[in-house]
């Protein structure tokens, strides 16, 4: 293992991350950005492989659409429905990174697939903690709808929004 800031490099090797341990968070605004909007997405599985080297690692993440919260019934109801989310047809929101790289800090470079369209996305890493065999992990990035064809409601609802990401995992195999 070897450390960079707050950024701990785990050995190498496969870990799963442990949804119940594991939270993905997001802030937003509505009301023609006047009003606060935050809630939750629950993840479903995932894992990370971390390589040697480094940069060549890969992450796997599938969240449960569905799981949408921000406390408020009728406006989740209305995001799980065709005019956004559409989870009946797209029960899965998934992200796959094929790498990490340093631009001022680690970033990992990846595909969102939201509604069945994949579009491109960087997640920068904001810490890694390791102990033992598990390792604890915080990142963070903002996300465009529009860029993913989520479009309903311009104006009233916010356009962007902050994700921040805390996952556990726990090693499953050594490189």
């Amino acid at each position: 293992m070897t450390s960079t800031e707050t950024v701990e490099v785990p050995t190498a090797g496969t870990y799963r991350i442990d949804p119940g341990e594991s939270t993905i968070s997001f802030a937003t605004r509505h009301m023609f950005g006047l009003g606060p909007v935050r809630g939750t997405f629950g993840l479903r599985d995932g894992t990370v492989h971390v390589a040697s080297p480094v940069e060549t690692s890969t992450v796997r993440a599938t969240i449960d659409a569905a799981s949408f919260d921000t406390g408020a019934a009728a406006r989740d109801k209305t995001v799980r429905s065709k005019q956004y989310l559409d989870v009946a047809a797209h029960p899965d929101i998934t992200f796959t990174a094929d790498g990490v790289v340093r631009d001022g800090g680690w970033v990992l470079r990846g595909t969102l697939t939201v509604r069945g369209r994949a579009e491109p996305l960087d997640v920068r890493v904001d810490e890694v903690r390791v102990l033992d065999d598990r390792l604890r992990l915080r990142a963070s990035a903002e996300v465009d709808r529009y860029a993913w064809g989520v479009t309903a409601m311009k104006g009233m609802t916010g356009r962007r929004l902050r994700f921040s990401l805390s996952l556990s995992a726990t090693q499953v195999s050594i490189a």
